[in-house]
């Protein structure tokens, strides 16, 4: 195959079902099915093979690699969100909120970023200058540096007027060892504060809706929650933030990994009474809706309260609560018990409810 040569699917390791899609889909950037299958068939075979062979696989918000005796995590990520500015942030502090979180709940200290700003001909300064001062700002808050970045431009009508492009690193102190092969049956789902926020308050000045009260993204960085959690002592198995797809892919995706079922209670997910509202006239379900400042955390069942009480003596998850456990009923599957006491699957989103929120 020469370098101008396209791929031939059928060469793919799995081309199905990806042949379905002849053509790249909103879909296949939602955090579903669509981006499950496409990163594993198209991508993970084709970056096998060099000298951390592995790592990739364990498909974590972050890679963890041992360098010079230390363990540091390692993460990427790519903006794209429309409108860039939103209620209670925008795309500058997204993005380095997105990176230090998925840092963090892989156990790191956050420690320093990259930045590339891919910017599109006739976009206003004044707007760009407002962008990075967000970035400064969110990333001091967060205790990190900017240490490194790029800047593209691209003609007019090819760029959709900014993306921003990250990475992360950060450093795991001894003796945390996350993962979702941790999971053990009975062990308690926590999470962090009410859901669907960020989501909903970016479809809401997309599409010019208006609800009885102004619903607020809850962009926010976790580093300080995860320290906590992880400081107090408990038995902390796994912990993932919950963006694109929601909580439900985050559960879908920790089920899997881990061969748990995991069952989780309609009436303990808390989710704010506006965003709710909002859900519901959009025919949403919160659970499937995008965060940016909320994570899942696992722990062994004795110690949830412990756990709980470090992660409500944050500000930023003072709203913790328990929403289910880890079971070895039905493996692989997450289902939702209904306060009339049935069970619903909630399965792995196939594509994106709403694209572009990130």
């Amino acid at each position: 195959m020469t370098a101008t040569t396209p791929p031939n699917p059928a060469a793919w390791s799995c081309p199905m079902p990806l042949r379905d899609y002849p053509a790249v889909v909103l879909g296949h950037g939602g955090g579903g099915r669509l981006t499950a299958e496409l990163v594993e068939h198209l991508c993970l075979p084709a970056f096998r093979g060099g000298p951390l062979d592995g790592v990739l696989e364990e498909l974590g918000d972050a890679a963890v690699l041992g360098v010079l005796g230390a363990r540091l995590a390692f993460t990427t990520d790519a903006y794209v969100v429309h409108p860039r500015f939103f209620p209670g942030g925008n795309i500058g502090d997204l993005a380095v909120n997105g990176t230090v979180n998925d840092l963090a709940v892989g156990g790191a200290r956050p420690l320093a970023l990259s930045a590339a700003l891919i910017l599109e001909e006739g976009l206003p300064v004044a707007e760009l200058g407002i962008v990075v001062e967000t970035m400064g700002a969110a990333a001091r808050a967060a205790g990190v540096s900017i240490v490194a970045g790029d800047t593209k431009v691209v003609e007019r009508g090819r760029g959709d007027g900014l993306y921003v492009t990250t990475a992360g690193v950060g450093v795991i102190p001894d003796g945390i060892m996350l993962g979702p092969k941790r999971i053990q049956p009975d062990d308690v789902v926590l999470l962090s504060g009410p859901i669907a926020a960020h989501g909903v308050a970016v479809l809401s000045v997309r599409d010019g809706l208006e609800f009885e009260s102004e619903i607020v993204s809850d962009t926010a960085p976790l580093h300080e929650l995860t320290a906590a959690l992880l400081g107090c002592g408990a038995e902390v198995a796994v912990m993932r933030d919950c963006t694109r797809g929601g909580v439900a892919a985050v559960l879908n995706e920790l089920a899997a990994a881990s061969g748990c079922g995991i069952e989780i209670r309609d009436d303990a997910v808390p989710v704010l009474e506006p965003v709710r509202a909002a859900c519901g006239i959009l025919g949403l379900d919160p659970l499937y809706v995008a965060n940016e400042g909320r994570l899942v955390a696992i722990v062994r069942a004795g110690e949830a309260e412990t756990a709980l009480a470090a992660m409500r003596s944050v500000a930023v998850g003072a709203q913790s609560v328990a929403i289910g456990h880890t079971t070895a009923e039905h493996p692989g599957i997450v289902v939702a018990r209904t306060a009339i006491g049935g069970t619903r699957v909630v399965d792995l989103p196939l594509g994106e409810q709403l694209p572009r929120i990130c």
